[in-house]
């Protein structure tokens, strides 16, 4: 296969794998990704997965190659919360939910990093589509809870500082009965607790 040829096949691929390639052809040799590189054609994001290296990336295409990359997952924690401008944009990396084991990749674009829920919390995410492209991301109700269930820790008043929330944008876009739908299928009281301090320290503000 030429390289002109690829590129027009899976011009429509934001982040592609052999397996892509292998269905437009099956007799392809891998080591015409080893020349695509060294050529400068291809970036390779991880074992397996390559992008194109003219590939304009911003959030949207980043986020859409972490759930590619690392399936099922979706765009939660730091990044989501960051997304929705509850936090300040100074976020390290674009961060995960999967419920397969936690690993970080260290990639020549992005660290894209995922941290394991049970597959019992694997809900709560919506496909944003931006450009012609979709990515699944944490609801802010469900980024807040996912954030929580991965900080056990994370339970006083300078914890809850330490984030910086937007209080105003946080209460524009957050829906608290979704939050408290949420919790129920969580069934841990002490994130119940920590959720609604949180949420009361946040109050006393607004």
């Amino acid at each position: 296969m030429q390289y002109l040829r690829l590129k027009e096949q899976l011009k429509e691929f934001t982040v592609f794998s052999i397996a892509d390639i292998r269905n437009l052809d099956g007799h392809f040799h891998r080591r015409r990704l080893n020349e695509w590189q060294e050529k400068g054609y291809l970036v390779k994001i991880i074992k397996g997965y390559y992008i194109f290296s003219d590939l304009a990336l911003n959030e949207g295409i980043l986020f859409e190659i972490a759930n590619r990359i690392y399936n099922p997952s979706y765009v939660s924690f730091e990044m989501a919360l960051a997304h929705y401008g509850f936090i300040p944009e100074s976020v390290y990396g674009v961060t995960s939910a999967s419920s397969r084991k936690t690993c970080v990749f260290k990639t020549k674009i992005a660290v894209f990093s995922y941290r394991t829920i049970s597959s019992g919390l694997f809900f709560g995410y919506d496909l944003e589509r931006e450009g012609g492209k979709s990515y699944k991301i944490a609801s802010p109700e469900k980024a807040l809870l996912d954030y929580f269930y991965i900080n056990p820790s994370f339970k006083t008043g300078d914890d809850y500082a330490s984030l910086r929330i937007n209080r105003e944008t946080f209460f524009k876009t957050i829906n608290t009965k979704k939050i408290f739908d949420y919790l129920l299928r969580f069934r841990q009281k002490t994130l119940a607790r920590r959720i609604n301090g949180f949420l009361d320290f946040l109050s006393k503000d607004t």
